[in-house]
């Protein structure tokens, strides 16, 4: 007499050893030396490593609380704006400064004589431009002698 064996496919796919032993992998991995040295390391470390996640766990509550409170972006926002529209306002003060300086120049065909150098070095927007290119020329030297 002719015996068939018929196996279930999930059956057949599964490792005679496997379904004899299951998890028998993981027994031999524990028994190896390297790994029950790692997992005594790892038990010694376990009160820092709670300490850890329980920092963690409280910094990304902080950080999602901060990233959904809109009333700290908005303040947040107003608060750069302050300092930014100050800082805007002083450069396009500059820059329109500059453009019209720029357009008298070209406008005017003035001769400046050695006398009227004479008393443009009494003004003292002058007097002021002139410190304030002693200064920087000072302060670039000694950085330059400084390197």
């Amino acid at each position: 007499m002719s015996e068939t064996v018929t196996q279930s496919p999930s059956q057949q796919e599964v490792p005679a050893a496997a379904q004899s032993n299951p998890g028998g992998d993981v027994l031999n991995e524990l028994m190896k030396p390297e790994v029950q040295q790692s997992l005594m390391l790892l038990i010694e470390q376990l009160p820092q490593i709670t300490e850890l996640v329980g920092t963690i766990g409280k910094t990304m509550d902080f950080v999602q609380s901060v990233a959904t409170d809109e009333v700290l972006k908005n303040d947040t926002v107003g608060a750069i704006k302050e300092i930014a529209d100050p800082v805007v306002g002083t450069v396009k003060n500059l820059a329109a400064t500059a453009v019209e300086a720029k357009d008298r120049a070209a406008a005017s065909n003035e001769t400046i004589s050695l006398f009227g150098m004479m008393r443009m070095l009494k003004d003292p927007q002058v007097q002021k431009a002139l410190r304030f290119m002693n200064a920087y020329l000072q302060v670039s030297g000694e950085r330059q002698s400084g390197k």
